[in-house]
């Protein structure tokens, strides 16, 4: 058990299910876990465990249903909050996905969450000048073209393209919780290797960063302080940095037994 002045992220006992064909599957059956502040985690394992709904659920996905266990973020009932409240205590949710809005300004889009999480905060809201010098700087150290921000969000764009605005979209955020669901999904090396360092570039004493992945090459670029090892809805096993080479030659298959 961590200190709990040091709690930054603390899930513990999280179960939850989703309606499937109308019938209720649960899917996480008792998530425990706990990012202290400035610290970035790791989740691997395999298909089906539960790694993305836990994102979900933490951001607060409304299909899907908590029935035990609490989560709390800089000591406040996660779960009791909206998505949008979330957003503005410092939660951002990376997808696995990101889905397409076709008619919505990539630009207006991004500029109306920023100012929206800024009033949330109390802080004052980006004129369109101010805005466009600060996500202009951004573009650049993301190697985004400019004619980016003038598309529709997501649409035409490759996956490379979604995931780089994805890191866009947190950069210029700020959040102080990051959750990445297998934001290496479907990248080559070098757009790789520009998401990581967009991600790295956020860490921080007050930033803490949960990393879901299949791949130990993200963590070649992203190094997580810890990794856990998730399988059948539940944390079956963590450790160091080196547990993800250690997964990469061996597979799940010894920790999958050890937890059966």
């Amino acid at each position: 058990m961590s200190d709990v002045s040091n709690e930054f992220v603390r899930i513990a006992g999280l179960c939850a299910r989703i309606s499937d064909g109308g019938m209720d599957k649960e899917i996480l059956r008792g998530v425990d876990l706990e990012i202290p502040a400035g610290e970035v985690h790791a989740i691997m394992g395999p298909n089906g465990s539960g790694k993305s709904t836990l994102s979900y659920v933490l951001a607060g996905r409304e299909d899907y249903e908590v029935t035990e266990g609490t989560a709390t973020f800089k000591g406040q009932d996660l779960l009791a909050l909206e998505p949008e409240a979330r957003a503005a205590l410092g939660l951002f949710l990376a997808f696995q996905a990101p889905v397409e809005l076709p008619g919505v300004n990539n630009a207006n889009f991004l500029r109306t969450a920023v100012n929206a999480v800024r009033r949330a905060r109390g802080q004052d809201e980006l004129d369109a000048v101010a805005f466009l010098k600060a996500v202009r700087q951004e573009t650049r150290h993301l190697s985004i073209a400019d004619d980016m921000l003038k598309r529709n969000v997501n649409v035409g764009f490759s996956g490379g393209e979604k995931k780089r605005n994805e890191v866009l979209q947190m950069r210029m955020l700020q959040p102080s919780f990051a959750i990445l669901d297998e934001t290496d999904s479907g990248l080559d090396i070098d757009a790789l290797r520009i998401v990581a360092e967009g991600v790295n570039s956020l860490r921080a004493p007050d930033f803490s960063a949960l990393v879901i992945t299949h791949h130990q090459r993200l963590l070649d670029y992203i190094v997580p302080d810890r990794i856990h090892v998730m399988a059948r809805g539940r944390i079956i096993h963590s450790g160091g940095p080196e547990l993800a080479k250690q997964l990469e030659a061996q597979g799940y298959a010894r920790f999958l037994a050890e937890a059966a």
